[in-house]
């Protein structure tokens, strides 16, 4: 087991540094010039000199596989770079957005494990019933829901019952505040956008949860077990559901991944300026070192995440072994 976690992290080099030269690339195919945008952001007539000026002191003037070695360079001393349209280093852009997000991220995971996992077990053990349709709808519902509309509604919902409740209209706070700080102040800027990306992300988990538990329920064990007159709770709990999360565990890794890079809709519903927006701002801006940076931290997180959950396949099902 030691073995393989050594070489699954020994595997992360190739991998970010093949992320890396693609999105190094693929962000340098894209027609347009960062000074131009910069210099021309007020309207100004942007001169040959004053643009040659801005590539010099950009590095842009040097040759591409120049940049390129540059940038690998700088990543082997963890050094991201520095933005090219704010001037700051990338990992402050980085470190003042990451937060907010990695916290609705893992809000919203832990509300969706919540919901999904008892709603699907119970859908599935309920087969047919008022109780597996309702569970079914409520899935459907959330995959169904356009995000941006799922937040406007959630936002105005909450608007309107503050208002009837106390008079007067609730606002979640602008600027965010961590956890350790304020925590009140905190829950309230991140609940809602947790609660709208939860319900989205329980709704796959649950009919992943679903679709799990009854195939595990039509094996010969379960029926051996419930021919031995074991209790149907002892069956459920220590036989089937821990058999049936495998592939639960793997939809969940991979949304939680997703979450990090993936709030864009969200986070502009609910004016949050967390990873998502600031990765959209830097690719309209043409910022590529920031992009490069953003996009490495995505890919490092789906890494771990991949990681994780093989640890989690172990954990559930003995039998696996990894060499």
């Amino acid at each position: 087991m030691y073995r393989y976690l050594v070489k699954r992290l020994l595997l992360v080099i190739p991998t970010l540094f093949g992320a890396a030269a693609l999105v190094f690339f693929l962000m340098r195919l894209i027609p347009g010039d960062v000074c131009l945008v910069r210099l021309g952001a007020g309207g100004a007539t942007v001169t040959a000199q004053a643009l040659h000026t801005c590539h010099v002191k950009l590095g842009l003037d040097k040759p591409l596989w120049l940049q390129f070695v540059l940038f690998i360079w700088g990543l082997f001393h963890f050094n991201l770079g520095i933005s090219l349209w704010s001037g700051y280093p990338v990992s402050y852009e980085i470190a003042t957005r990451f937060p907010i997000t990695l916290e609705i991220a893992i809000f919203a995971t832990v509300l969706s494990i919540m919901i999904a996992v008892p709603a699907g077990t119970i859908s599935a053990i309920k087969q047919n019933s008022w109780t597996d349709f309702f569970v079914r709808t409520f899935a459907i519902s959330g995959i169904a829901m356009p995000s941006f509309w799922l937040g406007i509604m959630t936002l105005i919902g909450v608007l309107n019952l503050s208002q009837y409740l106390t008079g007067r209209e609730w606002m979640p706070p602008i600027s965010y505040i961590p956890l350790l700080q304020h925590p009140l102040e905190n829950l309230s800027a991140v609940f809602l956008p947790a609660i709208t990306v939860g319900y989205q992300f329980s709704a796959v988990v649950m009919r992943m949860t679903r679709s799990a538990m009854l195939e595990v329920l039509r094996e010969d064990y379960i029926r051996t077990a419930r021919a031995k007159g074991l209790i149907e709770r002892i069956i459920i709990n220590r036989h089937a559901l821990k058999n049936s999360m495998l592939p639960v565990v793997t939809v969940i890794g991979i949304q939680f991944a997703f979450l990090i890079g993936g709030l864009v809709v969200t986070e502009q519903v609910f004016n949050i300026n967390g990873l998502g927006r600031l990765l959209v701002e830097a690719v309209q801006n043409e910022d590529y070192t920031l992009t490069q940076g953003i996009v490495l931290l995505v890919v490092t997180v789906f890494i771990l995440t991949n990681l994780i959950i093989d640890i989690v396949y172990a954990w559930l099902d003995p039998r696996i072994r990894y060499a």
